[in-house]
């Protein structure tokens, strides 16, 4: 699908598969969870621009590849977001952090917004949010869409699993925002969850259900 990256890093599939268990306990999965996103984490910051400084190492002076630009910020959509902004913020502790408060009401799977929270200059920014699931994909659109509004233009998605049904949806809504999934699964069913799946994974990270 254009504009959508499947990260099939053998590490990222063999740790999916493992998720996907449904005997896999709340610690494991919340663990792996960690684990996978740091490897996810390295796929979509994977062209980042790059400058040159000048250093000294102990043996001479070098000119040396850094990050270009103000710091990232990671936009998680809570609740489960925070699963995968755990283990990014390991690999990228300096990033600035944005919150965003989105539930999908069970009867008509629209999003419900309850909270934004969000540096000032997002303009100025590559804004990476973050969400396990894109299913319907009503909540990410509204995420995408509340991130413009406050004036981000660089924007990228990364998701554990979607749904070709999410896929087609968001990319419809937001071609300018690149996907990048670890897996498009076969279909949703009847009640809005990815099938095969894993069930819901907030749920399934903070032992709710």
């Amino acid at each position: 699908m254009d504009g959508v990256t499947v990260i099939d890093h053998p590490l990222v599939q063999h740790k999916l598969t493992i998720m996907r268990k449904k005997e896999t306990s709340t610690a494991s999965f919340r663990r792996l969870l960690r684990e996978i996103s740091t490897l996810l984490c390295y796929e979509v910051t994977r062209n980042l621009d790059l400058t040159t400084i000048r250093i000294e190492t102990p043996m001479e002076a070098m000119d040396a590849p850094v990050l270009e630009g103000k710091k990232l910020v990671f936009a998680s959509i809570l609740r489960a977001g925070n699963g995968l902004l755990e283990g990014m913020l390991d690999l990228v502790p300096a990033a600035r952090v944005a919150h965003i408060g989105l539930y999908r009401d069970h009867e008509t799977l629209q999003p419900v917004e309850y909270y934004f929270k969000a540096p000032d200059d997002l303009a100025d920014r590559l804004v990476i949010v973050v969400d396990p699931m894109l299913a319907t994909a009503n909540s990410a659109i509204a995420a995408m869409d509340k991130l413009k509004e406050r004036g981000a233009r660089n924007i990228r998605f990364l998701c554990l699993l979607a749904a070709p049904e999410g896929v087609e949806r968001f990319c419809a809504a937001h071609p300018d925002i690149p996907v990048f999934t670890a897996a498009i699964d076969s279909h949703l069913n009847d009640k809005g969850y990815i099938v095969p799946g894993l069930g819901d994974a907030g749920d399934r990270m903070y032992g709710t259900k």
